[in-house]
Parts: C-alpha cells; sequence; structure tokens
C-alpha cells in the first residue's frame, strides 16, 4: 500500500518531486521528464484515466503492470466486486459467473477500506454472489461499520444464503446503521423465477431468506430486472409482492442492462419498454397502495407513462451513463436516468425529447 502523488503537468511533477513524494502517478500522452535524482516510484497512465483525482483508490496488479480503479472519492456510484463465483445463472447476468478462487479480492477489499473518506454518502458490494465466503465477507462488512458508519451499505446477494440461519444471525451482529441488502425476486411464481436465475429451488431459499432477515428487523431491497420473461407479468409480481412482502424496505423496477448474457440471449430477452409501460404502471400502483417504497431504475422517462415518472430514478452508474442525441433537446434530460453506453445498448422505438411543445400536442391529440 502506498500513497502517490497525482501529477498531469511537467509543474506538477517538480512539485511533488520537491514535496519528497516517492511515489507519483502521471496523467499523460507525452514523454515525462524526470531529474536524475528522483528515485522513488512512477506509474505513467493515458489521458483516458484524467477523472482520477485526490482520494482515489487503485489497485495494482504488478505481474500484469495493469491497475483497476477501486474508489473515486468524488462519485456517488462506488462499488467492489466481492467475486464472480455465483450459485445462480443468471440468463441476463452482466457479470457472468467464473468457478475461480478469487478470495484474495476480499483481501484487496479490506486493505481498501481504510483509504477511503468517511464522507462517502454510498458503497455498493456486488459480484458474483457476495456470500459465496460468507465468513469473510461479513468482516468486511464490520469493518465498514467501524470506519464507514455513516455511508449507506449495499450488498447485492440472490439472497439464498439467508436461508441459512446462521448467516441471518451473523448479519444481523454487524450492526451497521444503514446495511441493506439487495434481493432480485423475478416473478410472483417460482418456476418463472428459478428458470430466469437457471437454479431451481432458487425461488423458496430466497423468499424463506428474505422472511428471515425481516424477521430480524434487516433492511431488504427487491430488485425486479425487467426483460420479456418477466414484464410480461410485471403486475402480477408487483401485485404479489405488494400483498406478500409489504414489509420490505424498497422495491426497484429495473430495466435491462444489455451485456454479459444478456447479449447472448438477446432473442429470448428483448422487450420494448414501450409494450409493458403499462403493465409496469399497475405493478406501482399496487405497491405504491400497499405502502411500499418503489422505484423505476435505469429506464428513461420518455418511454414510461406519466404516472411512473415520479418514481423513475437516476440510477445508472456515471461511468457507464450516456444520453442519445436526441436528449440534448429533452426537458426532462437532468432528472432522466439515460442510458447504459456497456454492451450492446438497445433502444426502445418510443425514445424521444420531452419538450412543453409535444406535450400541449399530446394533449390536443388526446
Amino acid at each position: 500500500m502506498a500513497d502517490f502523488a497525482l501529477a498531469r503537468t511537467p509543474g506538477e511533477i517538480r512539485r511533488a518531486i520537491e514535496a519528497d513524494w516517492p511515489s507519483i502517478l502521471v496523467v499523460s500522452d507525452g514523454a515525462i521528464d524526470l531529474p536524475g535524482t528522483f528515485t522513488g516510484r512512477l506509474v505513467a497512465v493515458p489521458p483516458k484515466y484524467d477523472y482520477l483525482s485526490d482520494g482515489d483508490v487503485i489497485g495494482f496488479d504488478h505481474a500484469s503492470r495493469k491497475f483497476r480503479t477501486l474508489y473515486r472519492r468524488n462519485s456517488v456510484h462506488n462499488s467492489f466486486l466481492v467475486t464472480e463465483r455465483c450459485n445462480n445463472y443468471c440468463l441476463m447476468c452482466s457479470q457472468p459467473p467464473k468457478d475461480v478462487d478469487d478470495r484474495w479480492i476480499l483481501g484487496e477489499i479490506k486493505e481498501s477500506l481504510p483509504l477511503i473518506d468517511r464522507a462517502t454518502r454510498a458503497l455498493t458490494f456486488t459480484g458474483g454472489e457476495t456470500l459465496s465466503d460468507w465468513e469473510d465477507f461479513i468482516a468486511v462488512l464490520k469493518e465498514c461499520r467501524d470506519r464507514l458508519p455513516a455511508t449507506a451499505i449495499q450488498v447485492l446477494t440472490n439472497g439464498r444464503a439467508f436461508s441459512d440461519s446462521r448467516i441471518v444471525d451473523a448479519w444481523k451482529d454487524i450492526g451497521h446503521p444503514n446495511l441493506m441488502a439487495a434481493i432480485p425476486v423475478y416473478a410472483s411464481v417460482d418456476h418463472v423465477h428459478d428458470h430466469v436465475v437457471q437454479a431451481k429451488g432458487a425461488f423458496d431459499e430466497t423468499i424463506l431468506g428474505i422472511l428471515k432477515l425481516k424477521d430480524r428487523g434487516q433492511r431488504v431491497e427487491i430488485r425486479v430486472v425487467l426483460h420479456a420473461l418477466t414484464a410480461l407479468i410485471i403486475e402480477d409480481t408487483g401485485r404479489w409482492l405488494a400483498r406478500n412482502l409489504p414489509f420490505v424496505d424498497h422495491v426497484a423496477l429495473m430495466g435491462l442492462e444489455n451485456t454479459g448474457f444478456a447479449i447472448a440471449n438477446d432473442a429470448m430477452l428483448w422487450m420494448d419498454p414501450v409494450d409493458y409501460g403499462d403493465g409496469l404502471a399497475r405493478a406501482v400502483d399496487h405497491l405504491s397502495a400497499a405502502g411500499v417504497n418503489v422505484s423505476v431504475y435505469n429506464l428513461p422517462k420518455c418511454v414510461l407513462p406519466k404516472s411512473v415518472w415520479p418514481h423513475a430514478l437516476q440510477s445508472i452508474s456515471d461511468w457507464k451513463n450516456g444520453f442519445v442525441e436526441e436528449c440534448d433537446r429533452c426537458d426532462a434530460k437532468t432528472t432522466c436516468s439515460g442510458f447504459f453506453t456497456t454492451g450492446r445498448p438497445r433502444f426502445s422505438r418510443g425514445v424521444h425529447a420531452i419538450t412543453a411543445q409535444r406535450d400541449e400536442l399530446t394533449t390536443l391529440a388526446d
């Protein structure tokens, strides 16, 4: 572990050397002129890494001479990949699982936590299945409790591990004041959910895990990714959640990120959001009527019914978020989710600029 001075210009490099920095990270595409007296470590990266700033955390792999950005102090979308292993094999997984020994990642995360700004608003842990090595991972979450007590900690998990009471009790004992498990429930019937995650019996384990978490007073978010297998029945799913799990803390209805397995299964999964908008609106109504906090993620407002707009949030991480040319003249751009730029983006036929003039014409047509 080492602190680096961040430099972009010859003057900044000179000042870092004069200040006796032993390590310097230079963002530049040109030649770097160093005085012969400098005996420290210098790492040069191209301008595409110009987003790096003071307080960021990066991980180096000395063998491959590669590095990864682990944490960005000025971002509101910070996440740690915990593992690539998973006991589900979701048809639309954006991070296709690998059967590898990657337990070293948890060690890297533990080393990173002391470097994270205590004022960080939110931090997400994702996978793979984050609870694959549950004892070691819970130790990481306890570090978060001690070092980042004011940070909202969200853990993406398929929830199946929580069917084991030992794991639920260990989770409860973490005691972080703002810890939430985000768990997918893709349908109101077991065989549909199990088919989506490609694991027989997963639905029963997931629902049991959610019930055990809530029985112990833990915070739970339910996530439903919308595609052809789930969107056609989203009203039924929303109604079922409202009736059977109204005590969860949040429900997120999420547009599909067309990357990973979603690309390979495109013919099976792609459905234009325009074609499931009415069912989505009714699902939101069912959940809202039951007092459930519900949000819509990853879908631009222009493809959604107006009744859903108050629930549609800017949810896509800044590093993979973009807009199309049509958005430049849209009045709703500053409050819209926009689009994913990762993978192979798919765009709805309903994409259009929302303007006062267009709304007026639509009203007249109606």
